[in-house]
């Protein structure tokens, strides 16, 4: 009797993870930073001098080459569909209604733990679009939102 119990929860528990839902995600962290004309973000290693490289920038807009987020993300479970990043853009308004722009790139889960990956507005599409106001970031498994981050302003 003992043994056919074991069996019976032993099954239950089976059925009951088969059952378990897709995979969650969420975006941890969001690091915009200018690129400079040699595409770096910074002249050193030190975070210190990033910061101070990234006001230079900041305020000489005229040395800046593009923009790039870096994003901190992290899923849970296996994605049924591919995983994506979108990150949406609004610059300075011109006319009615400030300039968007959409940018993508598919990532993939690696291990257990959050991962890095950067999207980038580079070259002329930076040069036409004009400065960043306001941004989100936000993690795809198919059509299915996991997760979000977003400016202030946004």
């Amino acid at each position: 009797m003992r043994r056919a119990w074991i069996w019976f929860w032993l099954v239950g528990w089976l059925v009951a993870a088969g059952g378990a839902p897709a995979a969650t995600g969420r975006v941890i962290k969001v690091l915009p930073q200018f690129l400079d004309l040699k595409g770096r973000n910074s002249l050193s290693p030190s975070l210190y001098e990033r910061d101070i490289y990234q006001a230079r920038l900041r305020d000489h807009t005229n040395e800046c080459s593009g923009m790039r987020f870096n994003v901190q993300w992290k899923t849970r479970g296996q994605p049924a569909a591919p995983l994506k990043l979108r990150a949406e853009l609004r610059g300075v308004a011109h006319g009615d209604f400030p300039r968007q722009i959409t940018l993508e790139t598919p990532v993939q889960r690696r291990g257990w733990f959050s991962q890095w990956t950067w999207v980038a507005l580079v070259g002329r599409e930076y040069a036409d679009f004009g400065r960043v106001t306001a941004w989100r970031v936000t993690l795809w498994e198919g059509d299915r939102l996991l997760g979000e981050q977003r400016s202030y302003l946004w």
